[in-house]
């Protein structure tokens, strides 16, 4: 039985430094707000407001991730759950004062101005400390050595990370392994070759020489894991365990407990907690704005194609959506049938079904901007798999592995598969295939940077041509 508390997150000095200096940005950045407006004056309200400002964020910050260790975590995710964090801390707030009646205590300037500058300053002051650690840690300084255990092909990549992310201030001082050259994998100079046994490891350890230690021998290994665990225990190294899980198509694995076990997923959607929201608040946000842009285009599209051919505007079909729901999905009729049974004939080239109107509205991808609909009701998002008919689902599911794995996810508007050109007719199993895998690469690297450079991609592809054109027909 695993005990509670064997797994938590990281913690230091450092996440206390980093609570303190929030608390002080957003008080600071409050007080500043109404010092320098004429007609705001400071009273107990503020005060309140200030205190529990701090308060709320502390909690959707810990939530976000915000006060975990700095190394390895990308900036651009960091600065992103800052504002989200913040989200919960303005609508408490407005919410706070509307229902007590407190509203005209507090300036509306003056209030607003704080809002708005204390996530900034947050932002800017974390920016600022991650680049003067990445200049120490360039010069050599503010950095930490570590040693692999296991000549493995995940110690490599680990090594191969570590290396090229100079940023995470760590120094690779080698690989330690007791089996002989035949049995390991070649370890190039670059990463410091092998140096020696795992007893060696151990004395150097207890010498201070190493504050990381990276166990990357493969899960069979066990006897040989608790020995070296059982040694240095006897040092004050922190010690990793890699489990060697890339033996294994990983689809966004994360640690977990179920109780006080802890486990690790290998099929998994990337959309909980806090990323969860991003995404939903980007396909709110972008969803909202692009249906209102695109509102009178579709009164136009939609006149063209009852006076082009007869039948229904819209051409309505069951997908698949998230968790392999049955969903229906909303497109401008761009043929003369609709097709929505157990045989479902994909467009071809110079397809006869297709009308004039059509031909240009698959052409430019226009057939599909009733989707923007789904994607503000919550049953698309704007990037994600295309949705496939039921039919196809059906018929490729057997087909290819991992194929229902883009389902952990919600169907898009647009995709990673269809900017790379991989859309259309899939009249070969290798066509699919190429689209799934894709599919599955855009779940493992999913975030809203990516999301953005996708959504650029297909709009400059539409408006200007591209891979998003290819086999659009």
């Amino acid at each position: 039985m695993a005990r509670p508390g064997l797994l938590r997150p990281h913690s230091s000095q450092l996440t206390l430094l980093q609570r303190l200096f929030d608390a002080g940005w957003i008080a600071l950045t409050h007080t500043l707000a109404y010092y320098f407006h004429p007609d705001a004056h400071w009273v107990t309200d503020q005060t309140v407001a200030t205190g529990g400002a701090v308060l709320i964020f502390y909690i959707t910050g810990e939530i976000a991730g915000l006060y975990q260790a700095w190394r390895g975590v990308p900036l651009g995710r960091q600065i992103a759950r800052i504002w989200v964090a913040w989200l919960p801390v303005v609508m408490v707030l407005l919410a706070s004062a509307f229902l007590l009646k407190t509203t005209e205590r507090f300036s509306r300037v003056a209030s607003g101005g704080w809002l708005l500058l204390a996530p900034i300053a947050i932002t800017v002051w974390r920016t600022l400390v991650r680049m003067f650690l990445r200049h120490l840690r360039a010069k050599g300084k503010n950095l930490r050595t570590a040693a692999v255990c296991g000549a493995t092909e995940i110690g490599i990549e680990l090594a191969n990370r570590i290396l090229s992310s100079p940023h995470l201030g760590i120094k690779l001082v080698g690989f330690y392994d007791d089996r002989t050259p035949e049995r390991t994998e070649r370890v190039s100079m670059s990463f410091g070759g092998v140096v020696g046994k795992f007893d060696e490891l151990v004395e150097r350890a207890k010498a201070g020489d190493v504050d990381l230690v990276y166990i990357a021998l493969p899960l069979k290994a066990e006897p040989r894991v608790n020995d070296l665990l059982r040694k240095l225990a006897d040092t004050t190294a922190s010690v990793y365990i890699v489990p060697d899980f890339f033996v294994f198509d990983l689809l966004h694995g994360r640690w977990s407990a179920l109780g006080d076990v802890p486990v690790i997923s290998i099929f998994e959607t990337p959309f909980y907690g806090v990323d969860g929201w991003l995404k939903r608040i980007e396909d709110m946000v972008l969803g909202t704005i692009f249906l209102t842009v695109a509102a009178p285009l579709m009164a136009v599209i939609a006149v063209a194609i009852k006076l082009n051919s007869k039948g229904p505007v819209f051409f309505k079909q069951r997908r698949y959506g998230l968790d392999g729901e049955t969903i229906e999905v909303f497109k401008f009729r761009s043929m003369t049938v609709a097709e929505d049974g157990a045989d479902v004939k994909q467009a071809k080239k110079n397809d006869q079904r297709v009308t004039a109107v059509g031909k240009i509205l698959r052409r430019t991808s226009l057939d599909e901007i009733p989707q923007l609909i789904h994607v503000v009701t919550g049953s698309m998002s704007l990037v994600g798999p295309r949705p496939h008919a039921v039919a196809h689902n059906e018929l490729y599911r057997k087909k290819i592995a991992g194929y229902m794995l883009r389902h952990k996810v919600k169907p898009g508007l647009t995709g990673w598969a269809q900017v790379n050109g991989w859309r259309g007719e899939t009249d070969e199993l290798w066509k699919m295939e190429k689209r799934i895998e894709h599919d599955l690469e855009y779940i493992r690297r999913w975030g809203v940077v990516f999301d953005l450079k996708i959504i650029f991609l297909t709009v400059w592809g539409v408006l200007f041509g591209g891979k998003v054109r290819q086999n659009a027909y």
